[in-house]
């Protein structure tokens, strides 16, 4: 590079910048070398704590052009936050290099995900003459491991789990050549110094294949169940057209029903089995690799016992080297489920994958690469306009949700299911991944690793910590336990709409409809149908699905015919018993005799508000399903069965089910005995299940729809949050959307956390965040405020965002 000239007619000019964003481990200072070379500037560039701290020296011309590039031509996985600028003195640098990172500054770095192996690397995977052909682990500057093989932050090979691999020296020359793509590529390796694969059987005793992913195809064509380890985790694998091994991976995993995710090498032979749209395939192309949910094509050849009862097959595309390299074995897919016993986080270690797996798979395939932090697949769906995510997780974790506004340092400790924790500062709230169902301790100790994780490389040390109402809990007992932080309990479905509210950046109040299964009510019922009015300061419960009793508590999620039951009587009184239908035909009479007793003694029969329950009820009474094998069965088949083309607005004839609106929208309860009066009529003249169905989803949306009308009359608000698991339900969610944006409303709903439990993190932390704030100001003001002020807000507190 020239030198600088000071002499010139325009004297050369130092600046110093600070880069903040996803900036480390995607290229950014190989980017920032070349750029600066061909804009002719001079000065160096370095990883800190903080991000990238930039010195650059050169023509004013030169340096303002340099400047507005960095962000118009940023590497494609950087995403930059801030860019802070600054004069600097002039210290005659002659060229431009790249220093020693920093780790003095304060931790501020935003992480990488982990991304998709990119087509440069593929195609040299593929390429006979290259020297990295079938190497497992090739990876770039553009690709690869990130989030789960790092243990602190600057983003340096000494701070992940290559630490242990030397680079042989052409890797090292690649690693320090600015015009070579692996330039800083921390995970940069090949076969002759990078980690490699043995292949075992369950007795751990390693075979030696010439080529062990080879022989682990021909395995799996076999029938045999592989536990084969990727870039967050075990996964168990089995061929898609046997149904045999299908079979067997479901006894052994004790996973009755609920569907297998697939792999397949490429968009044609999903095509084969699954109707795929422009937007899932830009989905399934993209550098995150999700599973995306797709509607099955009829016939296909993948078995039947991968999703049974279902009408969609969830699919991903091959994310690492060695899944491309499984796949270029001739498979149309491959089975590739969490590496785990049901309920489980999956395994990420070696010995604990023998250990926990053995009874499982018969063979492993593993790696000497550490995971340091699990992260599942991502699930997605295209719906209603957008992607919507099932669950967030590898790919998109640990990007931040930008808040509109900054809050305290917050650790917010997510719900029991689907649990995230979420860690917040400023105006960034970190998601984690999902961690699962804290419902036995290898979870429970996932979760606390999590929080201690990413209080490390975030440099988060919370000033308070939100939590669930409910004190049973393991989220909320692990709050309890927290010594010397303040504790901030947030109601359940307040937090949903909070979420919602965050992820879109909007401040309240609004109506939000939140719905779900079960969420702990400040009443102690169990809630889940709730209209609230809400802001993250608090809400009012503008209305609520009636309580009916859940008979047997939570055995009435398992068995659906409890709530059918429970929803009966309150319909029909003690003559429900005399109605023809397929129910009484299912479940023994001394049964429902023993549950109706429950129910008048009010024996283990707490009360619910749940729209989740009642999906249950209604899809056990129209016989669809009265046992459930996981959470949410019954209300996803009550879903399918409606049309695909139901135009939820312009079907008539739905007077039946329309009588259950007239207290929608006041404060108390909203009947549901109208709607399952009609249900019930319904079934009884003979009309098809798949009619049925879809006019009780229109019913819902008028009934709501109706509800938030009149709450727009006594509050004068004209925007809804949508928000709860209840959402995840294409019909229910379109159908919304399109009811009260013809009503004139301003709709908001989840794009970027899913709308179910995996996305309640978010909201805790704003509501804790916003609590949090005003608690500060009104400290600093107690001594300023007007007596006569007070009050003047009435019984809504305050509107602010975080």
């Amino acid at each position: 590079m020239r030198d600088i000239d000071p002499g010139l007619n325009f004297p050369a000019m130092a600046r110093k910048l600070e880069v903040n964003g996803i900036v480390q481990g995607v290229g950014f200072r190989p980017f920032i070398y070349q750029l600066a070379a061909r804009h002719g500037l001079a000065g160096t560039v370095a990883n800190t704590a903080a991000g990238v701290f930039i010195h650059v020296e050169g023509l004013p011309g030169a340096l303002d052009a340099f400047r507005e590039a960095i962000e118009r031509e940023k590497p494609p996985l950087a995403h930059i936050t801030g860019v802070v600028e600054r004069p600097a003195d002039f210290e005659g640098f002659n060229d431009f290099s790249i220093s020693e990172s920093r780790e003095d500054a304060h931790r501020s770095t935003l992480i990488s995900p982990d991304v998709s192996v990119c087509d440069d690397c593929r195609r040299e995977l593929f390429d006979p003459s290259d020297r990295r052909f079938g190497y497992p682990f090739i990876n770039c500057t553009n690709c690869g491991p990130r989030y789960t093989i790092i243990d602190d932050i600057p983003y340096d090979r000494p701070h992940t789990s290559m630490k242990h691999f030397a680079m042989c020296a052409p890797c090292r020359a690649e690693y320090d050549d600015p015009g070579n793509r692996r330039f800083h590529a921390q995970p940069n390796a090949c076969a002759d110094c990078g980690p490699h694969i043995v292949l075992y059987d369950s007795d751990r005793k390693a075979l030696v294949p010439d080529d062990p992913i080879s022989e682990t195809a021909r395995l799996l064509k076999a029938g045999h169940i592989v536990a084969i380890k990727g870039l967050g985790g075990f996964h168990l694998a089995v061929d898609a057209e046997n149904t045999g091994a299908v079979d067997r991976l479901r006894q052994r995993k004790h996973r009755v029903e609920k569907p297998f995710a697939l792999m397949s090498g490429d968009p044609d032979h999903i095509r084969t089995y699954a109707h795929i749209g422009p937007d899932e395939e830009a989905l399934l192309t993209s550098p995150q690799r999700p599973i995306v949910l797709l509607k099955k094509r009829e016939p296909n050849a993948i078995s039947g016992a991968v999703s049974p009862g279902n009408n969609c097959f969830g699919v991903m595309l091959p994310y690492t080297p060695l899944h491309y390299l499984l796949l270029s074995n001739g498979f149309t897919a491959l089975v590739m489920t969490s590496g785990n016993l049901s309920d489980e986080p999956i395994a990420i270690d070696n010995d604990d994958a023998f250990f926990r797996l053995a009874g499982i798979a018969d063979y492993f395939l593993v790696h000497n690469r550490e995971i340091y932090l699990r992260s599942d697949d991502s699930i997605v769906r295209h719906t209603a306009g957008a992607a919507r995510f099932l669950r967030r997780s590898r790919g998109y974790v640990p990007i931040p949700v930008f808040l509109d506004g900054e809050i305290p340092p917050i650790l917010a400790c997510g719900a029991e299911l689907k649990n995230t924790i979420c860690m917040a500062k400023r105006d960034h709230a970190f998601l984690s991944q999902h961690i699962g169902d804290l419902e036995n301790l290898r979870t429970l100790d996932f979760f606390r690793l999590t929080i201690r994780h990413m209080k490390r490389i975030l440099d988060i040390e919370p000033e308070a910590i939100a939590h669930d109402l409910h004190p049973d809990y393991m989220s909320t007992r692990h709050a309890l336990e927290q010594k010397g932080v303040p504790l901030i309990p947030v109601q359940h479905h307040h937090a949903h709409i909070a979420a919602c509210m965050a992820e879109n950046r909007i401040q309240g109040p609004v109506i939000g409809l939140s719905f779900d299964g079960t969420g702990y009510g400040t009443d102690g019922h169990i809630w889940g149908g709730e209209v609230l009015v809400a802001d993250f300061a608090g809400f009012t419960r503008a209305g609520h699905l009636e309580y009916l009793p859940m008979p047997g508590g939570e055995a009435a999620i398992r068995e659906p015919w409890r709530m059918a039951v429970s929803y009966l009587k309150a319909a029909y009184g003690d003559g429900f018993r005399n109605l023809d239908l397929p129910l009484f035909r299912e479940i023994e009479p001394k049964k429902i005799d023993i549950l109706s007793e429950m129910i008048d003694k009010r024996i283990h029969s707490p009360l619910t508000s749940s729209l989740g329950r009642l999906f249950d009820g209604v899809a056990a009474i129209l016989g669809i399903r009265s046992r459930v094998n996981f959470e949410g069965q019954a209300a996803m088949e009550l879903e399918m069965h409606a049309p695909d083309a139901i135009n939820l607005l312009k079907n008539d004839g739905f007077h039946e089910y329309e009588e259950a609106s007239g207290s929608a929208g006041n404060p108390g309860p909203i009947s549901v005995r109208p709607i399952i009066r009609g249900v019930v009529d319904d079934m009884i003249r003979g009309m098809p299940v798949a009619e049925i169905s879809a006019r009780f989803h229109a019913a819902l949306v008028r009934l709501f729809a109706h509800a938030c009308e009149q709450i727009r009359k006594t509050e004068g608000l004209n925007r809804v949050a949508l928000s709860g698991g209840v959402f995840q339900n294409a019909l229910l969610l379109n159908g919304m959307i399109a009811a009260l944006e013809q009503k004139g409303f301003d709709v908001y709903s989840h794009r970027l956390v899913p709308a179910n439990d995996g996305g309640i993190s978010l909201g805790q932390a704003v509501v804790a965040g916003t609590q949090l704030s005003r608690k500060s100001r009104a400290r600093n003001t107690k001594f300023e405020t007007n007596p006569n002020d007070r009050n003047k807000k009435g019984n809504h507190e305050g509107h602010e965002g975080p």
